[in-house]
Parts: C-alpha cells; sequence; structure tokens
C-alpha cells in the first residue's frame, strides 16, 4: 500500500496537471469563450478538496480499501476531466 503522502502527491499532480492544460488551452485560443475551461478548473478543484478530506479522514475501518477506492476516484474523474478538456 502506498503512503498517504504519495496519494496526496498523486492527486496533487495529476488534477494540477489537468488544470495547467486547461491554461494552455485558454492561452493557444484567445478569442474562445473560457467558460467551459473555468467549469473544468473549478471542478478539478473541488475534487482535489474532495479527495484531500478523503485520505485526512482518519476513521476508517480499512485503511488499504478505503486508500484504494480514493485512487479509484482519483482515476475515473480525471479521465473524465481529460475527456472535457481534449473537448474544448
Amino acid at each position: 500500500m502506498a503512503n498517504k503522502r504519495d496519494l496526496k502527491k498523486d492527486i496533487n499532480y495529476v488534477l494540477g496537471d489537468i488544470i495547467e492544460e486547461v491554461y494552455v488551452w485558454e492561452l493557444d485560443n484567445p478569442g474562445k469563450d473560457n467558460k467551459a475551461g473555468e467549469a473544468i478548473i473549478d471542478e478539478a478543484i473541488s475534487t482535489f478538496d474532495s479527495l484531500i478530506a478523503r485520505v485526512n479522514d482518519r476513521k476508517t475501518e480499512n485503511p488499504s480499501k478505503h486508500f484504494k477506492a480514493i485512487k479509484e476516484d482519483l482515476e475515473k474523474t480525471a479521465k473524465s476531466l481529460v475527456e472535457k478538456v481534449n473537448a474544448l
């Protein structure tokens, strides 16, 4: 099982990269509407907050199962956000 620190870093890097891609898209397309990009960034930030709160939850029965579920949620959400970025 990976430790909490590595899981937090993964969450930060994955969602940070998605936000960075939205900013790059906005810079490459200055004439287009940025509302969709801003919505993706907001969703990434709220996902970050909720996943970090779940990682910091100390009242879990089975920590390895809990962290595995968090990783799966991160992967699923990241995939969804990347698809949205690609659709911009």
